[in-house]
């Protein structure tokens, strides 16, 4: 029987507290979409595997999200024509071996991701190089011609961080990256040096013995060394970057736990695998620098969990306030577990109260992505029968918590300087048409234009997010409906760093 929107909406109130909550204008909502360990992608054709990412888009802006952060150099390989790298394993099954007709994945997901109003952030693991110790590498890899910067960890395969080819050699990747797709960031995860594996050691003595004293370090420093190894590489990625596109972002996924208190009196009330500590990874660090424009913590674990209590550790990252943008990296899975006060619901509208409370958090990012549009992968059957009820977090997204489209919140450490409005606009036939205007400064060039609509009696606000229809590309819209004279529209633009114009004109429609 089909469900009437009634029902859901009442639903959605025994699930989400915080229902009554406005939308925030400007808010971060990514997916990451992920490419490892997906065995789908090599038994389909190209028109399937496209079908299946624009159904997926269809279903991440319907649930109002902006970006998306797609997996395109999953294991030292290219989910994209590059010339530098193979191309990965995951999209023909074998590495090296490009998809015949040849496409480029990366490409395709700009231009519909930049279609629909969202961004697009290229996502890749700096360090991994195999999963197991079964994978076959391409001939042309680069493990064959330089395997001394390479090293082996468990039945892993990395970069030994401490070698500068291998810095030099990723840098190269994403700078071809910057230099010929029009993304709107790099991103990188938790992956740096390895999660450690029990009773062994990463066996970088070589690398150490080799430039650790020339760089500054005495033998009882070598944490501090490999510290130093990420933070060069992070350093040159954001220098590079910049350098070409001073608009590219690049941000940052990390572990959840930076320090534990018990290894830190400023780190966290927790108890588990420290960045700092086992990863080698000083995030904040980074951003304090400015080496990185965003943070995303992953707090993949439900409020009350004691190792790692999702509300603790909120709060830490809030608090800190460390430079750039802070967004929560979200799984999905938890928003099910339920409410500690209140057991009949889910902890999902606690959480969002969390985000949109805490003054220094803006946005999230779901993982994995793909499950908030599960209708559109291949071989969907229907939705699983059982647990506590057929509630869904999409349903939750796109009805209640990101009902209304979203700007991203403006990087003004990069660019604070608000564009020009459009030049023109009027009717033309069945649309309002818009012209903008004329720039060399490609900071200040509209990046994207969003439409709001009003009342025909209505003051014009830019502030609230109910006001906004779309976020386009296009310098036109059709409005739905007969042209009655019952709204009214403006038309503002928004430059590479999502800084907004003033509005147009009014268009009576």
């Amino acid at each position: 029987m089909k469900r009437t929107l009634p029902f859901l909406l009442a639903l959605l109130l025994a699930f989400a507290p915080a229902f009554a909550q406005e939308p925030p204008k400007r808010e971060f909502r990514g997916a990451w979409l992920h490419i490892v360990g997906n065995q789908q992608i090599k038994n389909l054709s190209r028109e399937q595997i496209q079908q299946w990412f624009t159904a997926t888009l269809d279903a991440l802006q319907a649930q109002g999200c902006n970006a998306v952060i797609f997996q395109v150099r999953p294991q030292a390989d290219a989910f994209y024509v590059s010339e530098l790298e193979p191309w990965t394993r995951f999209m023909t099954g074998e590495q090296g071996v490009a998809p015949d007709p040849l496409w480029d994945p990366l490409q395709f997901m700009i231009e519909q991701c930049h279609a629909r109003g969202m961004e697009l952030h290229a996502w890749l693991n700096p360090y991994r190089v195999t999963s197991n110790d079964k994978e076959q590498l391409h001939p042309d890899h680069l493990y064959f011609r330089k395997p001394e910067i390479f090293k082996r960890y468990g039945k892993q395969l990395y970069f030994d961080p401490g070698e500068p080819e291998a810095v030099a050699h990723t840098v190269n990747v994403i700078a071809d990256i910057v230099t010929r797709y029009d993304v709107d960031a790099i991103h990188f995860d938790d992956y740096f040096y390895p999660y450690p594996e029990k009773f062994e050691e990463f066996h970088d003595d070589t690398s150490f013995a080799r430039y650790g004293a020339a760089q500054g370090f005495e033998y009882w420093q070598k944490n501090d060394w490999r510290r130093n190894n990420v933070e060069t590489l992070i350093h040159a990625v954001n220098d590079t970057i910049k350098a070409i596109k001073p608009w590219v972002r690049f941000g940052i996924s990390p572990f959840g736990i930076h320090r534990n208190k018990k290894d830190d009196p400023e780190g966290s009330e927790t108890n588990g695998l420290s960045n700092y500590d086992q990863l080698f990874a000083d995030v904040p660090g980074w951003a304090e620098k400015g080496y990185i424009d965003y943070i995303v913590p992953q707090l993949y674990w439900r409020i009350g969990y004691p190792a790692a209590d999702y509300e603790v550790l909120i709060n830490w990252w809030n608090d800190k306030d460390y430079k750039g943008q802070l967004y929560i990296g979200q799984s999905i899975s938890t928003f099910g577990e339920p409410d500690l006060d209140n057991p009949a619901i889910s902890q999902t509208g606690r959480k969002m109260s969390l985000v949109r409370d805490l003054p220094n958090v803006d946005g999230n990012v779901w993982w994995p992505g793909w499950s908030l549009a599960p209708e559109a992968q291949p071989g969907y059957s229907g939705p699983r029968r059982g647990g506590r009820s057929d509630f869904k977090l999409q349903d939750s997204l796109r009805v209640v918590y990101q009902k209304y489209p979203a700007l991203i919140p403006a990087y003004t450490d990069l660019d604070a300087v608000v564009p020009e409005p459009v030049a023109s606009i009027r009717v033309s036939g069945h649309a309002i048409a818009w012209q903008p205007e004329k720039t060399d400064d490609v900071l200040q060039q509209p990046h994207f234009y969003v439409v709001y609509r009003f009342g025909a009696k209505e003051k014009v606000d830019l502030t609230e997010s109910r006001h906004i229809v779309k976020i386009t590309r296009q310098n036109k819209y059709v409005p739905s409906g007969k042209r009655n004279g019952k709204y009214k529209y403006v038309v503002t633009v928004v430059d590479r760093c999502w800084n907004e114009s003033k509005p147009s004109k009014a268009i009576k429609w």
